[in-house]
């Protein structure tokens, strides 16, 4: 799913290629590393960090060397696509989707790669969501979960308290905040960059979510009665902005940034863009519908396959482990990113750590976390279509049980 738009801003990367590289070395072994690069204009994180992680880890295993490639984050699966296909996968990659290769029996299931103690460090509902089936295969990395961001120094000029605590609350806010000019009250981001998140969010305040154990549920009752609160309580009175059809995470944030926006939902890579323009804001959780405390939160990662073309089953394992070892240099609970460790040890050094202690609430929300049905093959195709059709259910006229039940129907087609 990837931390795409405004998201990449947590990462960085330096350079990239479409092409080859790397090649065996002497008797040893030479794994072949497909990760994402990004525009140095984002910022700085484990992009950067990969030469230091493969320098380390070649210095304690000498028989093994690690050739990295990096490709444009934009065209990252598109390329590992293309590889698996004519039989050039890497020994391991960084991929926003697992399930098309996971079904196709091209990787190696976490339990080949980890001993047990690693393998019961991970998040449990982030280790849950890297299966297919009752295996897993995907290995998450550079995890987010977002949270409800509000301008404090608005919701003063406002009247209001503090954070809203139901959706009722969240529409007082937004009219409060209209009030006094706010253009964007509640930045509702039904645009095509990221709009699952932002659907997923509401929907699982709501009591909904996209599936079931039967697969996909898009036309449940609950999520017909989200999609109409949000038509007739905040896009209709003019509280969610001109068009959320066409409002992208990318500027809801920078509006926020500029003091444009009143509330939205975000990700910690909002954190450090917050503290360098000074902008009062915090964060809380985001509400459940009826106000009987926090939703569920949306879980968002990067994940790392393990492809049992090359058979280096044992050195793929080896990489990996050091990788997420929590006394490894590579451990991904990276500082400037805003990123947040996968492991529960990487969260009890984080939340240790009293210079990071914005983090904190995020973290301590990852446990509840849930995710996109991203162990279905057909998940990136009906994500595409949750970016191109849901901005109509809340149009004016919209109809969100035609809309629900249409995804429903890509679903089924694409399985």
């Amino acid at each position: 799913m990837g931390l795409t738009g405004a998201g990449a801003l947590a990462l960085s990367g330096c350079g990239g290629s479409d092409g080859d590289s790397g090649s065996d070395g002497g008797d040893g072994v030479t794994l072949r590393l497909m990760v994402a690069s990004y525009d140095r204009s984002v910022g700085a994180a484990i992009g950067d960090r990969w030469d230091d992680v493969v320098k380390a880890f070649e210095k304690k295993h000498p028989g093994i060397r690690v050739a990295i490639e990096r490709v444009p984050f934009l065209r990252l699966d598109a390329t590992l696509a293309r590889r698996v296909k004519d039989g050039r996968a890497p020994d391991i990659a960084q991929s926003n989707v697992f399930a098309p290769y996971a079904e196709t029996h091209a990787l190696y299931p976490v339990e080949d790669l980890f001993d047990v103690p690693t393998q019961a460090d991970f998040i449990p509902s982030f280790a849950e969501a890297g299966r297919s089936g009752y295996v897993q295969y995907g290995v998450p990395l550079l995890a987010s979960t977002p949270r409800l961001f509000f301008h404090t120094g608005l919701f003063e000029r406002a009247g209001l308290a503090g954070p809203p605590g139901s959706w009722a609350e969240l529409r007082s806010a937004a009219q409060a905040l209209k009030g006094i000019g706010v253009p964007t009250p509640y930045a509702l981001a039904f645009g095509p960059e990221a709009a699952e998140d932002e659907l997923l969010t509401w929907l699982l305040a709501g009591g909904g979510g996209y599936s079931d154990l039967g697969g996909y549920d898009f036309g449940s009752a609950d999520n017909a009665a989200a999609l109409d609160w949000l038509r007739d309580e905040l896009v209709a009175p003019g509280l969610a902005g001109a068009d959320p059809a066409k409002l992208t995470r990318t500027e809801a944030y920078a509006q926020f940034l500029k003091g444009r926006v009143g509330m939205l939902v975000a990700h910690p890579v909002l954190l450090g863009a917050t503290g360098r323009t000074r902008l009062p804001f915090a964060t809380a959780p985001f509400p459940q519908r009826d106000g009987d405390g926090s939703a569920p939160p949306l879980g968002i990662t990067d994940w790392m396959l393990a492809f049992e073309q090359g058979g280096h089953a044992r050195e793929t394992g080896a990489f990996l482990t050091f990788l997420y070892a929590q006394e490894s240099a590579a451990s991904p609970d990276t500082g400037a990113s805003q990123t947040l460790p996968v492991t529960l040890s990487g969260s009890q050094r984080l939340r240790a750590d009293r210079g990071r202690r914005a983090l904190w609430p995020f973290v301590d929300q990852m446990p509840r976390a849930e995710f996109h049905p991203v162990g279905l093959r057909s998940w990136p195709t009906v994500r595409t279509a949750v970016r191109e059709r849901i901005g109509r259910a809340v149009a004016p006229g919209g109809v969100p049980l035609d809309v629900l039940e249409a995804l429903d129907r890509v679903g089924r087609s694409s399985a």
